[in-house]
């Protein structure tokens, strides 16, 4: 008998890592501040939202871990952080 597969809905934030220049949010800052509004420290991310199939909710884990670490961000200069929520049984 399969054992019935797990959705997960996921939720990935990729930033840089603190102490590197985020060029795109500089840019950003400055644009907004040209356009009147007083801004700073602005930062810009990336945000990924999907659904996985796995077993139980470590095994979804273990498998965005995986994801984020080969694909979604580049560990040289980003962190990542995650949400795996159970939202139904295939």
């Amino acid at each position: 008998m399969a054992s019935k597969m797990l959705s997960f809905k996921v939720r990935v934030e990729v930033w840089l890592k603190e102490g590197l220049v985020d060029a795109e949010g500089k840019t950003v800052e400055e644009a907004l501040n040209d356009l009147g509004y007083r801004v700073s420290s602005s930062r810009v991310g990336k945000v990924y939202e999907f659904v996985i199939k796995a077993g139980d909710e470590e095994e979804a884990k273990r498998l965005v871990n995986e994801m984020c670490t080969r694909l979604l961000a580049n560990p040289v200069k980003d962190k990542f952080i995650y949400e795996v929520k159970k939202i139904g049984v295939q």
